[in-house]
């Protein structure tokens, strides 16, 4: 007979690139032991990309505890006889558990959960929380889907976000605090006739026809980019950043400021901070929505324009309590930044015009979401209903 309440988790987290799976898996692990009371062991198979979403890191070490999570390196995980396996074992995003391990899953008759990635496509709250039984071993893995409706599996939020979000948006001295923390020396500059952009996009992204549009709206406008390699090599084919001071670069009414690669922390208070947000993947587009901010969504790019059949699918669901005109300007900047023509300027003038109305959408949506469960507690719930079932 087992125990009903699951307190020992592993996380499985494989990164592919983009760092968007650790970025999920870190926040995930961090919350459900903080506030779930939970033993999280978070195996990662690439330390070293691992550390750019966890500074502290030790990459020579293979286990390690930060921030109450003990962080593993997975390859170091050996078949052995006193190999630890978790009451309730947590595969993200399809990730493949070792072999050895999942034999001993079996044995201790663990929870076996995959979590899959986020999206609104209407077929998800059909496969949610839905068994997959091994075909050979005597296990059943659950698909567990987050998502924006009652019937999925939420979105990852923790309990004193929001708190947090109110107490910096409310508070110029922090906003001016954290200004000056990520090197921005002209904070003073920063008047509310400026309108503050932050970018995080795929190389693939219209960066050319972005700067283009902002220039020729005419107005003070300053462009905050978190550098990564993708981005560094889309600005190094625009503008000589060599020639400027590294993190500043000039263009008629456009300030582009260059970031160093953020905190997680620090990159929500970006997103607080700013008036519209660039955002892609998974973990910087639920942040965006918390910040209670315009955003715009670069979703994963796949083969036959997948990912604008999931954009399509989001802004349905995000607009349905829109008005007309506020859902025209959305959806025309949200499909135009996905599109595969990277020839023209970006649709944003308008959008731009209308920030109020946009802002004052962007707030009413994100506070309609904070009504449902968060992912985590909704995990938790779901393992220990598996319990109950096995007892």
């Amino acid at each position: 007979m087992r125990h009903t309440k699951n307190n020992r988790w592993d996380i499985f987290c494989k990164i592919v690139d983009n760092y968007g799976d650790i970025g999920v898996c870190w926040r995930l692990s961090q919350q459900l032991a903080h506030e779930h009371n939970l033993t999280i062991r978070l195996l990662i198979n690439d330390m070293a990309s691992a550390k750019k979403i966890i500074p502290s890191l030790d990459i020579s070490k293979q286990s390690q505890l930060i921030n109450s999570v003990e962080v593993c390196a997975w390859p170091s995980l050996k078949n052995t006889d006193t190999t630890d396996v978790a009451d309730v074992v947590l595969e993200t995003f399809s990730c493949t558990l070792p072999e050895f391990y999942l034999q001993k899953m079996v044995q201790q008759d663990s929870i076996w959960i995959n979590l899959e990635y986020l999206s609104a496509e209407k077929w998800v709250s059909d496969f949610h929380a839905k068994p997959s039984p091994h075909a050979t071993l005597a296990i059943t893995k659950h698909y567990f889907f987050p998502g924006f409706k009652d019937d999925t599996g939420g979105l990852i939020r923790e309990r004193k976000l929001i708190t947090e979000h109110n107490i910096f948006t409310n508070s110029q001295e922090k906003q001016f605090q954290f200004w000056q923390k990520i090197g921005i020396c002209s904070a003073n500059d920063l008047t509310v006739d400026t309108v503050k952009i932050s970018l995080f996009c795929y190389a693939e992204a219209n960066i050319s026809g972005l700067i283009e549009s902002l220039v020729a709206t005419n107005k003070c406008i300053k462009l905050f980019i978190p550098l990564n390699s993708s981005i560094a090599t889309s600005l190094e084919n625009l503008v000589d950043i060599q020639q400027h001071n590294l993190n500043e670069i000039h263009r008629g009414n456009l300030t582009i400021h260059l970031l160093p690669f953020l905190s997680q922390a620090d990159y929500d208070c970006l997103l607080w901070a700013c008036d519209l947000n660039f955002v892609r993947g998974e973990d910087s587009w639920i942040r965006a929505i918390w910040a209670e901010k315009p955003f715009i969504w670069q979703p994963y790019i796949q083969t036959d324009e997948t990912h604008i059949l999931k954009l399509k699918a989001f802004l349905d669901l995000y607009l349905n309590a829109a008005t007309s005109e506020v859902s025209a300007l959305i959806n025309e900047s949200q499909l135009a930044w996905s599109s595969a023509n990277t020839t023209t300027q970006m649709p944003i003038k308008h959008l731009i015009e209308q920030l109020p109305a946009v802002q004052n959408y962007a707030k009413r949506a994100s506070m309609a979401l904070t009504q449902q469960p968060d992912l985590a507690t909704k995990l938790v719930i779901f393992s220990e209903n598996l319990a109950k079932n096995k007892v």
